[in-house]
């Protein structure tokens, strides 16, 4: 499983992903799930993907090898957001129907995948959409400024008491990481490390990356001071006061 959230605020992009693939008593696999295309000047591109790793890391390639084809559409070459989107949609219909049909009778394997596809291209406004498995896709609003992918519900209700369209870039992503620790703590699927993404408006450019382990003293300090602050919430809290059903 996995846990990725993106953000399309007023001043640019965020994103946060996690890096655990599989979880079990003795086995745990670390892929990265944040993708960068950048070309300084022109273009910046960020895919997350949550689903089979076969199938994202084949599309995942698929992208790359194919953008150095200049004579063919590529995410490189496109001239919008919405046009890199259609791309990737194909891609991942294509992915999956190869491999589908390539599976032994009576297999259950699931090749479903989602992506988040979030950046600017220059001449148009920083965009984010939401690729579904079918290849089909919505993009993000001002009323609904992120999406998520993967393992969402723990951390759902922090973004949504939190973030809005004109949140500065660096709180977003403090309340990304915070998403993403509460899912840390009730999920064993999801786990550290973190990579982490501003991308800020107009810039072009792929700068702002991080990579935060259980090491990083802002993580720390963050998920130490949300817990303290849940806590002492809670204990202040007015008395019970109900009045017991006749």
């Amino acid at each position: 499983m996995t846990y990725c959230v993106a953000m399309r605020l007023a001043d640019g992009v965020v994103f946060a992903s996690d890096s655990r693939t599989n979880a079990g008593v003795d086995h745990i696999s670390t892929f990265r799930k944040l993708h960068v295309l950048n070309q300084p000047g022109e273009r910046t591109l960020v895919l997350q993907s949550a689903g089979n790793l076969a199938t994202t890391q084949s599309i995942i390639n698929l992208l790359r090898n194919r953008a150095r084809e200049a004579e063919k559409p590529n995410l490189m070459n496109v001239p919008s957001l919405f046009e890199a989107a259609n791309l990737i949609g194909e891609t991942v219909r294509e992915v999956i129907f190869r491999d589908s049909q390539a599976q032994q009778a009576g297999s259950s394997t699931d090749f479903s995948c989602s992506i988040l596809l979030g950046g600017q291209i220059a001449g148009e406004e920083p965009r984010l959409f939401h690729i579904y498995p079918e290849g089909n896709f919505i993009e993000a609003t001002r009323d609904t400024p992120y999406f998520q992918i993967g393992e969402s519900k723990y951390g759902k209700p922090i973004i949504d008491r939190v973030l809005t369209y004109d949140t500065p870039l660096e709180q977003a992503l403090s309340c990304a990481l915070i998403s993403i620790d509460s899912t840390l703590r009730s999920n064993l699927s999801v786990g550290l490390p973190l990579d982490a993404m501003i991308y800020r408006k107009d810039s072009l450019a792929a700068d702002e990356q991080y990579r935060i382990t259980e090491q990083n003293p802002y993580f720390a300090q963050i998920r130490k001071a949300w817990a303290e602050g849940l806590l002492n919430t809670f204990l202040q809290l007015p008395p019970l006061d109900l009045t017991p059903n006749p």
